[in-house]
């Protein structure tokens, strides 16, 4: 697949500096390679690509290519020895010496920089920057980590005169006030429209250079191309990194979902993040549900402090929330409604959720949904229910919150999964829970209750008439009132009644 047009646009100029942040397994250790390939001088690599014929010198520059991505040090004093080896292999790869010092990184590597420079200047490619941050966020050193990388990149900014272009990647920005006050002069394209399409891929780049696998995939089903591509882009597309109404896929699930028999999974998998993002949720109470359903500005889209992580950035950096609508905001500014980017996604974040806060493994939450699913379809509300209560009752003590948002997330989460076989939907507002599920033949309104009482809550979905949205629907309604006891960590009654026609 042809993107070279936007690799052209970032080295053209004598000079870039540049910032971009992508999700993991997004593409964008294949963009440093492809940078790389180029800035050596391999014209011949991109034959009938769209830069073979662009007006581009294709002059050799030398290479310092950093990668992160494989850092696993916890500690200050591993990281600086992760650092110098890199330093080190650099130097050996470019024929050059370079006196490399723990203590002394940053100069260590503004000697490596002039040296592979020469009198020309060098290319320089930071990949997966973050790594050391991210896979210490609970970590008490993340500090000194993060310092410790904040002064090693500090010769990007210091040596721009032996600098032909730079690139960095990652998952996240940290704040200006740390890391990027010594790198203030990248130009930072993560949300630049000139590049929303340049990683993943469109719909029309899937029509186009996945025909003849698209074909095969048809054949294989035994369904139609229109019925293949809604289900591909339901599964795997939907990321947006600007205010263009410009969508793209995942291209590793693409890749992976032709590479293995056509099948529909969780290709994207899980991500180190995900258990410092729940234990995060859960320390700062974060509501998830407002996340999903109320509008943000663009600083949910800025960087951010360790001692300081906001779970709703670092669900946006991850990839677990994406655009979805831009809104007109205040004084011509915009407004963004975030969501989950396809079903993939939705998915793997909820089961992952729900399992956490739990205790539950994912193949067992995966079980549970699927068992809630096929009860509620069969218009079983007393194996509904009984599940739920055996669900609830099986949560360790010690995993249980003690509080109204945890059960709150716990609710919301479990309708959001049912939410994907049948529609089913949950709201939340000042500690009470309400929530339907919608078959083909019947409408249930749920409202939970927390340390009240079953009636209670069929009573409050008849007084403040939660049912009337459905009432031209032709189905039958049927309320269930529930009740939870925290202090037993368990449904202790639920109580359901059928809505009479004088009742509407």
């Amino acid at each position: 697949m042809d993107k070279t047009e936007y690799v052209w646009q970032l080295v053209r100029p004598a000079k870039g500096m540049y910032f971009l942040s992508r999700p993991r397994r997004f593409g964008k250790s294949l963009l440093v390679s492809t940078l790389k390939a180029i800035f050596e001088g391999k014209k011949g690599l991109f034959k009938e690509l769209a830069i073979y014929d662009k007006p581009y010198d294709w002059k050799q520059y030398p290479v310092i290519h950093l990668d992160m991505a494989n850092c696993d040090a916890h500690t200050e004093s591993d990281l600086r020895d992760y650092l110098a080896r890199m330093l080190e292999r650099q130097a050996r790869q470019h024929n050059v010496e370079v006196d490399v010092q723990h203590s002394q990184l940053a100069s260590s590597f503004s000697e490596l920089i002039e040296k592979v420079a020469g009198e020309s200047q060098a290319v320089i490619l930071l990949d997966e920057y973050d790594k050391p941050i991210l896979g210490n966020i609970t970590n008490p050193d993340v500090t000194a980590i993060r310092d410790t990388l904040a002064d090693f990149y500090s010769p990007l900014k210091a040596e721009m005169d032996y600098e032909r272009f730079v690139l960095v990647t990652g998952v996240s920005k940290f704040s200006h006030v740390s890391l990027f006050s010594k790198l203030n002069n990248l130009t930072d394209i993560t949300m630049d429209v000139d590049y929303a399409r340049m990683l993943g891929f469109t719909e029309d780049e899937l029509r186009e250079y996945f025909a003849d696998r698209i074909e095969e995939a048809v054949k294989s089903k035994g369904i139609s191309t229109d019925e293949l591509m809604k289900m591909l882009l339901a599964w795997y597309d939907g990321y947006r990194f600007s205010t263009a109404n410009v969508h793209v896929c995942n291209p590793v699930s693409i890749s992976s979902f032709f590479g293995r028999k056509y099948e529909f999974d969780n290709y994207w998998g899980t991500t180190g993040v995900t258990t410092v993002l729940f234990e995060l949720a859960r320390t700062t109470r974060f509501n998830f549900e407002q996340a999903l359903t109320a509008p943000v500005s663009s600083l949910a889209f800025g960087a951010y402090e360790v001692e300081n992580l906001d779970p709703l950035g670092l669900l946006w950096q991850t990839g677990y929330l994406t655009i979805k609508e831009v809104l007109p905001g205040p004084m011509g500014s915009s407004m963004f409604m975030l969501g989950f980017p396809n079903h993939e996604v939705r998915e793997a974040f909820n089961t992952q959720l729900l399992a956490y806060y739990s205790g539950y493994k994912d193949a067992a939450m995966s079980s549970l949904v699927f068992k809630l699913t096929e009860a509620m379809r069969r218009d079983e509300v007393e194996q509904f229910m009984t599940t739920l209560q055996s669900y609830f009752a099986s949560i360790p003590y010690d995993i249980r919150g003690g509080d109204e948002r945890y059960y709150q997330t716990i609710f919301f989460i479990t309708f959001l999964l049912l939410g994907s076989s049948i529609e089913a939907e949950s709201r939340t507002n000042k500690g009470r829970i309400d929530a339907y599920i919608r078959t083909a033949k019947t409408v249930f309104i749920f409202e939970f209750k927390l340390d009240k009482s079953a009636g209670e809550a069929v009573w409050q979905i008849l007084d403040r008439r939660y049912y009337e949205k459905f009432q031209n629907c032709g189905l039958p309604i049927r309320l269930i009132g529930v009740n939870f006891d925290s202090s037993k960590g368990c449904i202790d009654g639920w109580q359901e009644e059928t809505l009479s026609s004088c009742q509407l």
